[in-house]
């Protein structure tokens, strides 16, 4: 239990550290538009995009995304009503939250998970991309930490669960 007591701790500093200063403010308007390309709409415009033009290519870019998340989306439901772990602003009064999340549990996140699950493919299909997606998804998380509805070990989770998905769902697909 120590050291469970020990990550809270850190990501209680962590968030304080993020959210409490003068710039949180202005940074949170940037964070809103960031976090707003993981809400899902731009995968559908990406997986579209690859499926109608680049052939056999795209066709397998969509197939390992949709198989992705749907091995990624009840793992993330059942965390998140299993572990049920509040959201920064509900464990300390000095973190802010600069917007409603959808749910009400924060452990994993799954704005990040999406991210670096479509990090991942796409940087499986087209690796010059590569770079460019995982620092994208790598913003979309921090984001989350910068509106105040996750902490540092949420984010890091969701990562390593959207990335996990996307390794299984290649080694089924054989990509």
């Amino acid at each position: 239990m120590r050291s469970i007591e020990s990550i809270a701790k850190l990501d209680l500093a962590f968030s304080l550290f993020c959210l409490q200063n003068r710039f949180c403010y202005p940074i949170s308007r940037l964070s809103k538009a960031v976090s707003h390309t993981g809400d899902g709409h731009l995968y559908v415009a990406i997986g579209l995009m690859a499926f109608f033009f680049d052939g056999e290519n795209g066709k397998l870019f969509l197939l390992v995304g949709l198989l992705s998340f749907s091995i990624e989306l009840p793992i993330y439901w059942l965390a998140k009503n299993v572990f049920k772990r509040r959201r920064p602003p509900e464990l300390s009064t000095l973190i802010p939250s600069f917007i409603t999340p959808s749910d009400r549990y924060s452990l994993p996140s799954g704005h990040t998970a999406a991210a670096f699950l479509m990090a991942g493919v796409i940087g499986h299909f087209y690796p010059d991309s590569q770079v460019f997606a995982m620092c994208w998804a790598s913003l979309i998380a921090l984001s989350r930490i910068l509106l105040g509805v996750h902490f540092l070990t949420d984010v890091l989770l969701g990562a390593c669960l959207g990335m996990a998905c996307v390794r299984w769902s290649l080694q089924w697909v054989g990509g």
